[in-house]
């Protein structure tokens, strides 16, 4: 229950920090871009009012001041003809104001001898200049907007014309822009949540899989698959989850395998050993034969539990890293020749026939290796062929030269590795469905030291009607760049 409440936190918390550090960006720049569009409709419509309005109360006052106005004390009877004949009383109303501010004639009787006292009156008197205001009106409580100009005749100042309009439909169209914009920006955002909640969700799903995987696979489900319905990153992320718990799966059973495989190598050793030891012990009739038989069993077991424990600690150095090379100036043909002397008697008494040949009767090149690694893997290779491929009663060593590269050809005539198993032959703990003894690291040992050497190690298998023929290849440079003790921090090959 704790775990399912955790999962679920740290899932809604990726949803948040997704929607809040990528949409809270996107929300500020959208409200300024909104603000910015209001702001500039407004602005566009008020502007736009307030210069027709100016420009006709300019003309008019002009107008009124060249041709209608007579003389000073005509002011009230002209005034009283020109708004008589204003042609945009539904729509504007035409103000005349004396000198101190008092309405005289209006299109609008209502106003008539009120004082607006609206400040683009003040400006007008004092600067000359036609004036205007946008608020409320002192008399009627509306929005307007007022444009005032002054009427002069013989330069004197006889009283101002103002124009005066409503604004409730221009504020309304403003509100309803504004409206618009808001609405406009909302569905952006829902859009925006919308498809980034989509997003987030398909990823969040997938992760969550894998990351009840990966929960799994740590609390030892090794082999977990997760199914992967996704052809981009995140399918690949799948994937590569998916075949590192396959290689972890198929990593712990052969190490399994190879536990098991181990005790029951060192088992049987340890078994004769100890058997003939109580045997030679308790047998009093001191017979030579049965006393050499089992010193003999003896050796050679002891001998096989000596090999099997080197394995296991080359193995564990190269595990952990401890694994180095000595690098000196080595002769491969002496040490390919020295192992091979030393296992021919050996599998003679085995009933296998032991062959050596050379391209070459003596190569004069040196190498730069490890000779000591080197011979161990010659052996190591000479014991495999001898276990699998010993019922060939044959295995033939050859060496050459080859574009620069020495070629160390390892032959058996056993029956052969299946052809399936061949491409993991070379993997640490892996047998396969061979019977023989061993416990499945020795040629990984090998492998890893011909490539610390710069060369490579083939393993193929020639079927032929006769029966098969196993090949190891060992191919490397015929002088290897190295000098010193390479381990695997200072490794450079």
């Amino acid at each position: 229950m704790n775990a399912l409440a955790g999962k679920k936190h740290k899932v809604q918390g990726l949803r948040r920090r997704w929607l809040t550090g990528s949409m809270g960006p996107v929300l500020v720049i959208l409200l300024l871009v909104g603000v910015l569009i209001s702001v500039g409709f407004a602005s566009n419509y008020y502007n736009s009012a307030r210069s027709t309005l100016r420009a006709k109360a300019a003309a008019g006052a002009d107008y009124f001041n060249t041709y209608v106005m007579t003389s000073y004390r005509e002011y009230y009877r002209s005034a009283t003809i020109y708004a008589a004949a204003f042609d945009d009383r539904d729509k504007i109303e035409l103000q005349f104001l004396n000198s101190s501010g008092r309405v005289e004639v209006t299109t609008r009787g209502v106003t008539t001898g009120t004082y607006p006292s609206t400040p683009e009156i003040l400006r007008a008197l004092e600067s000359g200049t036609v004036q205007d205001y946008i608020g409320r009106d002192s008399v009627t409580g509306e929005r307007i907007l007022a444009v005032s100009g002054l009427l002069k005749f013989n330069g004197q100042v006889v009283g101002v014309m103002r124009y005066v309009t409503a604004i409730g439909n221009i504020d309304r169209q403003v509100l309803l822009t504004v409206l618009l914009v808001a609405g406009v920006m909302l569905a952006v955002v829902g859009l925006i949540v919308m498809s980034s909640m989509i997003f987030i969700n398909n990823v969040v799903a997938p992760v969550s899989a894998v990351s009840e995987a990966a929960k799994r696979i740590s609390g030892g489900s090794y082999g977990v698959q997760i199914p992967n319905k996704y052809s981009d990153e995140m399918g690949e992320l799948v994937d590569n989850i998916n075949d590192m718990s396959r290689k972890i799966g198929e990593s712990e059973r052969m190490k399994s395998e190879f536990i098991s495989s181990v005790s029951h190598e060192l088992r049987t050793p340890l078994t004769a050993i100890n058997g003939w030891g109580e045997t030679l012990l308790a047998d009093e009739s001191n017979d030579v034969q049965q006393i050499k038989r089992g010193v003999q069993i003896m050796v050679k077991e002891s001998r096989r539990l000596t090999n099997m424990v080197e394995e296991l600690l080359q193995f564990s150095r190269l595990e952990d890293g401890r694994f180095t090379l000595q690098v000196e100036d080595t002769d491969l043909q002496a040490e390919l020749e020295d192992a091979v002397y030393s296992y021919r008697e050996l599998f003679r008494q085995d009933g296998i026939a032991l062959e050596y040949s050379s391209d070459r009767a003596e190569y004069s090149e040196v190498i730069s290796g490890d000779p000591e690694r080197l011979k161990q893997v010659f052996c190591n290779l000479l014991d495999n062929a001898a276990k699998h491929g010993g019922s060939g009663k044959r295995i033939a060593v050859h060496l050459s030269q080859q574009e620069g590269e020495y070629v160390i050809t390892i032959r058996d005539f056993g029956p052969g590795i299946p052809e399936a198993e061949l491409p993991y032959v070379k993997q640490k703990f892996y047998k396969g469905s061979s019977k023989a003894r061993g416990s499945g690291i020795g040629l990984a040992v090998c492998d890893e030291i011909v490539r610390r050497h710069g060369g490579t190690l083939t393993i193929d298998v020639d079927r032929r009607p006769d029966g098969s023929v196993s090949d190891l290849f060992l191919t490397g440079p015929t002088n290897i760049v190295c000098k010193g003790e390479i381990t695997d921090e200072n490794l450079v090959l």
